[in-house]
């Protein structure tokens, strides 16, 4: 994904609100998105619950990943008008994400999109804030808007938990024998296909972002949270499906409702007489609702700067 040579955003006439993130260490109009351009490769785990038939409404598929995200910076301002509130100018970086089976080398994810930094506005009243906006080839757009911060140290990660529960009540879980690996099933991922995987990281896949830290000392932590839920943490963001994925009356066939994802860009110390090294590690969530319940899809990564 490569952009024309001679292509620039030019906002005819000029936007002469100027962007500021007060929480940012960079003077690049990219703010806290500015350390994100080049590429990315790392590995990472996948799970997904599934619709699936006959014998029963779900499959839980589980997979170690290799991973490439390409970041690409977009030249010029990129000019949003508004009435009630006065222009703004936005800034960001395209990229590219391609995700792959680390087992059986099948192509599991492709996901072009943008980042975006937003800057403070009176109409709505918000902070500066960063948005995401993603296409997926399965039939779903989401836009996730949110914050951006620099905290000193590693970053904080928060366990995750794959149990199913009521769509609209968290609270309200439904765990199924599929997330217990003692348990032979034919709905879950076969053996061959989940070599290295373990219970624990079943259990909490953000597990396995804790064990890629270990052992390492990162110094300083940018982190970009950002959810399609319009009421946390700003009132932007929403997903789109195909009309298959949404169904009819008797309800979804799988409907992304929710994606939330938190991205760490780290500067990790590196070995004695070596520079720093560049760290990306995230992880997302995406609530697929089927059958009345809402079905948790968890990616996690760790990828290193080319």
């Amino acid at each position: 994904m490569e952009l024309e040579s001679d292509f620039r955003f030019r906002p005819l006439p000029l936007v002469n609100q100027p962007l500021v993130f007060t929480e940012s260490l960079t003077a690049s109009p990219l703010g806290p998105l500015a350390d994100l351009k080049g590429t990315w490769v790392g590995k990472g785990f996948n799970m997904i619950w599934r619709p699936h038939q006959p014998g029963q409404d779900r499959f839980l598929e589980l997979n170690l990943t290799q991973e490439t995200i390409q970041f690409e910076e977009i030249p010029g301002e990129i000019p949003n008008r508004g009435l009630l509130q006065a222009d703004i100018n936005m800034f960001g970086l395209t990229y590219l994400q391609q995700i792959k089976d680390a087992n059986n080398h099948a192509g599991l994810h492709l996901e072009p999109g943008i980042w975006a930094t937003v800057p403070a506005t009176t109409n709505p009243s918000e902070s500066p804030t960063v948005l995401r906006v993603a296409s997926i080839p399965h039939g779903t757009t989401i836009l996730a808007q949110g914050l951006a911060l620099d905290v000193k140290g590693p970053p904080k990660i928060s366990p995750a938990d794959i149990t199913p529960f009521a769509i609209g009540n968290p609270a309200q879980k439904f765990p199924f024998p599929e997330s217990n690996l003692s348990i032979p099933t034919n709905f879950r991922s076969p053996p061959a296909d989940i070599v290295g995987i373990t219970q624990a990281m079943v259990d909490n896949p953000n597990s396995v972002l804790t064990a890629a830290l270990a052992g390492h000392t990162v110094k300083h932590t940018t982190v970009l949270s950002v959810s399609t839920n319009p009421a946390k943490p700003v009132v932007g963001g929403g997903t789109a499906n195909t009309a298959f994925l949404a169904g009819a009356a008797a309800g979804p066939n799988a409907v992304s409702a929710e994606a939330t994802s938190i991205f760490w860009i780290e500067v990790v110390q590196g070995p004695a007489g070596s520079p720093d090294i560049h760290q990306l590690q995230y992880t997302q969530e995406v609530l697929l609702n089927f059958n009345g319940l809402s079905w948790p899809h968890i990616t996690v990564g760790t990828l290193r700067k080319k």
